[in-house]
């Protein structure tokens, strides 16, 4: 009767002396690595990061669209302001110039172009001639409209002369602030008002040059006109060709319409006259020359 119990007993024991005796399992030697180019994967989200920002865009777009179409009246008449048009296309020539050149000097570029602009304002505002706001075109430069022409040469001349003498003093000021400052980029900007307003003095219409030149005597177009044919030869440039083509047939106008009345009594300019611009025009030319040489540097900004 004692026997069973017992060896049930001793073959517990057994058992469990057994499995406590069992070697213990030896680490793998391979244990696999994650792949790195899975690391930080995520699956691949189908709506896509272009149709995400299309969706967030849409409200506030079709909100703006509506409150156009709604007031309509009020949006055309700010864009008709001459603040909105100027500042417009301030911004469009800053970012194409910008794409280019970067940000930094292409602000400063649009700015030596809005000075000599104003430059021109402020004189034909002194003549009692109303003008437009300035209207920047990408690597065109700026331009202003005359509601009217002035009343002889003579004036025409202090208007065209004014642009570039107002520039040449805004360069002169970069130049300063660079020096005092140590900045090449300000120096930078300086020689491209210098040389900005140089070109300008080029004796052919439209540019400055040749509105002014017209009151020392109108055959010196032909001198400008030569002159920007021999540049556009050894620089082709579009630009170039551009004012070449314009300045052309504005000679042409301007040589078929010598003979008029009108033509005779807008050239006749007194003695002083045409000496006091034609020794603006020159010390002007030289000088701006000379602050394009002291102001040239390599590009390191």
């Amino acid at each position: 009767m004692q026997t069973q119990p017992r060896r049930e007993l001793d073959l517990t024991l057994h058992y469990h002396r057994t499995v406590s005796q069992w070697p213990a399992q030896p680490e793998p030697r391979y244990r696999p690595q994650p792949d790195p180019s899975t690391r930080g994967y995520e699956p691949v989200n189908p709506e896509g990061p272009l149709r995400q920002l299309v969706r967030r865009l849409w409200a506030p777009t079709a909100v703006l669209i509506g409150l156009l179409i709604k007031f309509k009246g009020v949006a055309l008449a700010i864009l008709k302001l001459k603040v909105f048009a100027t500042s417009a296309t301030m911004l469009v020539s800053v970012a194409a110039y910008a794409w280019i050149w970067g940000w930094r000097f292409a602000v400063g570029l649009v700015a030596m172009l809005l000075v000599h602009e104003l430059g021109h304002v402020l004189e034909l505002r002194r003549q009692g001639i109303r003008a437009s706001a300035p209207i920047f075109i990408p690597f065109l430069g700026a331009a202003i409209g005359m509601k009217e022409l002035p009343k002889d040469a003579w004036r025409e001349a202090q208007v065209a002369l004014a642009g570039p003498i107002v520039g040449g003093l805004a360069a002169l000021g970069v130049w300063l602030a660079g020096a005092a400052l140590d900045s090449d980029l300000l120096i930078a900007i300086a020689f491209v008002g210098f040389l900005l307003n140089l070109f300008n003095l080029l004796p052919i219409v439209p540019l400055d040059g040749g509105r002014a030149v017209g009151a020392l005597h109108p055959a010196l177009w032909a001198v400008g006109l030569g002159g920007l044919v021999a540049l556009t030869v050894l620089r082709p440039n579009p630009i170039l060709l551009l004012i070449l083509f314009v300045g052309g047939m504005e000679l042409w106008r301007r040589w078929r319409e010598r003979g008029s009345s009108e033509a005779r009594t807008y050239y006749a300019v007194r003695p002083w006259q045409r000496a006091a611009v034609g020794v603006t025009y020159i010390c002007l030319a030289a000088l701006l020359g000379l602050g394009m040489s002291a102001t040239h540097v390599e590009r390191s900004f």
